[in-house]
């Protein structure tokens, strides 16, 4: 066990080392409490406009049951936090997000004044009812979040789902539920025979692989005993399921390209800089977007003109030998000229060292040949595309979006 964010959470499971459990997510399909996480509602006609301000994503473009990778983005256009948004239910309106359990305090203090400035400057900000009825935020402080991860995730899970024969309208099959999507279902607990009620399922994870996030709301004030009943139903065939610690889920997170909030980004780091411009809607790319968000004017500059960024983030493979881990210097002609963020041996890659960090613009190109301080020696390193593992999302046939790891969530 190992502290985070004020929780006590398991690095690794007793029956697996964090390389096996690693290997397992890719082969079968392994089982995280996330319940750490933050998860938030967002209700009210100005919901849609006031996520817009505080993200560059194009949310009014954003169907029903659908989501979105995203960032909460300081007036100066740093990254407060990633998050993955979704539009639910059949109001247009109303919005669902998860943010990091480590930028708990800092988040719920920045949505609370951004929402004060956002409704104060609305015309009708000081009329008798105000505006507070049409943005309504809630933390969903007593839910549960159990993420499932594998190619076997959606046939376990499959084989829980309550088909209601009664409601015709409703897809029950996982096999329409495409990667980015959501949608509210039943199961069915086998040791109780009993249903569980409405859960918001989200295909979506952290791993690079097919998978799912429930999102488990309380009964009677707290959702621990049906989290764990669902948890039981999961994990009951271990020859499918097993659980999986937190080790495993930050060494498939970084093969598959994925940011560490804390480690890869934060507040100082805009989105082109982290290689995540593609979070910027290309709608919302001009010189007055509408509404404006939160640094547009620095992050569309820079998307503009990537020569005017002073770093860049990259992946890189490294030598043969001792990993490079956060905070080793990179260097070129014996020059520092960055530093790594994330780094380990990668258990999909029989070992080779993968790591990503920050080099000076211009370093920056697949293939540059730079080095890597480990231990007093400096490793040989690559500059290379990332994911360092390729993505296996559950898209239609058809779908022709990227698959790499700049498409967490």
């Amino acid at each position: 066990m190992g502290p985070y964010a004020s929780y006590s959470m398991p690095l690794e499971y007793p029956d697996q080392s964090h390389s096996d459990s690693h290997k397992w997510t890719r082969t079968h399909a392994s089982l995280f409490d996330v319940s750490h996480m933050v998860q938030h509602k967002l209700t009210g006609e100005l919901a849609e406009e006031f996520l817009m301000t505080v993200t560059p994503s194009s949310l009014d473009s954003l169907k029903k049951h659908s989501s979105t990778l995203s960032c909460l983005l300081s007036p100066e256009g740093g990254i407060v936090d990633d998050t993955v948004i979704t539009r639910i239910g059949t109001d247009p309106h109303s919005f669902y997000f998860v943010t990091n359990a480590g930028c708990h305090d800092q988040d719920i203090e920045f949505l609370d004044s951004s929402m004060s400035n956002f409704l104060k400057s609305k015309p009708d900000s000081k009329s008798a009812s105000g505006t507070r009825d049409k943005l309504n935020w809630h933390i969903l402080e007593h839910h549960a979040l159990l993420a499932l991860q594998g190619p076997l995730s959606a046939s376990v899970l499959q084989s829980l789902i309550f088909n209601d024969t009664e409601d015709e309208t409703l897809d029950t099959s996982l096999s329409t539920l495409y990667f980015g999507k959501s949608r509210w279902l039943q199961l069915t607990l086998p040791e109780t025979g009993m249903n569980t009620p409405s859960l918001l399922i989200s295909r979506t994870g952290y791993t690079g692989e097919d998978g799912f996030e429930i999102s488990i709301p309380p009964e009677n004030g707290d959702a621990t005993e049906l989290a764990t009943a669902i948890a039981k139903a999961l994990t009951a065939d271990s020859s499918k399921v097993r659980w999986a610690g937190l080790a495993a889920r930050d060494s498939l997170r970084l093969e598959a390209g994925m940011c560490l909030y804390g480690h890869d980004i934060d507040s100082s780091i805009t989105p082109p800089v982290a290689a995540l411009g593609w979070l910027v809607g290309k709608d919302r790319r001009s010189e007055n977007p509408v509404p404006p968000f939160n640094g547009h004017e620095v992050i569309n500059r820079q998307l503009a003109s990537p020569k005017t960024m002073e770093s860049r983030r990259v992946g890189l493979l490294i030598e043969k030998g001792p990993a490079a881990r956060e905070g080793a210097e990179i260097v070129a002609d014996n020059e520092v000229i960055g530093h790594v963020t994330s780094g380990c041996p990668s258990p999909s890659l029989g070992g080779q060292n993968i790591a990503m960090g920050y080099v000076k613009n211009g370093f920056h190109k697949k293939g540059t040949k730079l080095g890597v301080k480990v231990r007093k020696s400096v490793r040989q390193a690559e500059v290379t595309k990332m994911p360092f593992v390729e993505n296996n999302f559950y898209r239609p046939e058809s779908d022709s979006e990227s698959k790499t790891g700049e498409t967490k969530q």
